[in-house]
């Protein structure tokens, strides 16, 4: 096996979510091809995006997640290297900090890599169980909603030239979106600790640098949800629906009692994907937000879709202040 004589091994946990008697987590299992996120001169950034695509996974391979309070789930990795653990458990409130975020611990659990890696066979990982005080989720995008990225471009040709040539330290987020989503997270009390989920349709393969970039530009700490590089790539059937639309619905699903304010630009699909799901859950949809992009027949067909949709509060924004301004006058956050 290639793992026996190349890198060191890693686990990567990507941030999960649960529920006081509901355990999901995800994340995948790595040769550590040793990125440096704090690297910013021009032949590193193009050998890191090199390294983030070009993955060397460990497939088919035992992994487990010890508890704080010494619970042991096993499970096995696929032939991508990704791992997912879903168990019906009690009590995990317990386990959680004030923001609601249970820390766990990931080991291998295969004879053959214990022996490699021994004593370094410990990785952190952390899902998100909500405070009993969030009064609403917040489901929003990254690209062009929260970060400068460039999807309506030709080509996508800025989205190519960012993700390859800038430094996630570097990449601009929208003006003032750090501060409307904390306020979203403190909700009207100032302590709701409403849950913020980002979810995006860029693949897992990104999930670090994205993570950098929010921490980097201090946006609230929330699950980054993505897909798999070979969902990115392939024709998906035309009956099936898009991947940020299915971790939406289940967002939904997780959290039967909560609404949600959803959150994404006009310059793709997320008028549509979001407007659907409030045709699905009529009454768990607050408001969508869509932030305004500068390509003139991608608002046309936007102003068109909302301009008679009543289900929901749907408001095209230009800016963050039209939409804390909203978000307050409707009792969402304070001012």
């Amino acid at each position: 096996m290639s793992w026996l004589k190349k890198d060191p091994l890693q686990i990567i946990a990507f941030q999960g979510y649960g529920t006081d008697s509901h355990f999901y987590a995800r994340g995948r299992a790595l040769e550590d091809e040793s990125i440096d996120l704090d690297e910013q001169h021009i032949w590193h950034l193009i050998v890191n995006t090199w390294k983030r695509f070009e993955t060397d996974e460990i497939k088919n391979v035992g992994v487990s997640i010890t508890l704080p309070n010494n619970t042991i789930l096993k499970g096995v990795t696929d032939n991508k290297g990704y791992y997912k653990f879903e168990e019906n458990l009690e009590n995990l409130k317990a386990l959680t900090n004030k923001e609601g975020w249970l820390s766990f611990e990931l080991s291998y659990d295969d004879l053959k890599i214990k022996r490699i890696i021994q004593n370094e066979n410990r990785f952190p990982g952390e899902i998100l169980i909500p405070s009993t005080k969030a009064q609403f989720g917040v489901a929003s995008d990254i690209d062009d909603t929260i970060l400068h990225t460039g999807v309506v471009s030709t080509l996508k040709w800025k989205v190519i030239y960012n993700s390859i040539f800038r430094h996630a330290k570097n990449r601009i987020p929208l003006e003032g979106a750090a501060e409307f989503y904390h306020k979203l997270h403190k909700g009207i009390s100032g302590e709701n600790a409403n849950p913020i989920f980002y979810v995006s349709h860029s693949p897992w393969n990104l999930y670090r640098y994205l993570e950098l970039f929010l921490r980097q530009n201090k946006f609230p700490k929330g699950p980054i949800l993505l897909r798999s590089l070979s969902n990115f790539l392939k024709k998906k059937p035309q009956d099936e629906k898009p991947q940020k639309q299915k971790e939406i619905l289940n967002l939904l699903k997780t959290y039967p009692n909560l609404p949600f304010i959803l959150i994404g630009d006009s310059g793709e699909h997320d008028p549509d994907i979001y407007m659907e799901i409030a045709e699905e859950f009529p009454n768990r949809i607050l408001a969508i937000y869509l932030r305004s992009v500068q390509h003139k027949k991608k608002m046309l067909r936007v102003k068109g879709l909302v301009e008679n949709y009543k289900t929901t509060m749907v408001l095209m924004v230009e800016s963050s202040e039209q939409a804390i301004e909203h978000a307050t006058k409707n009792g969402f956050i304070k001012s």
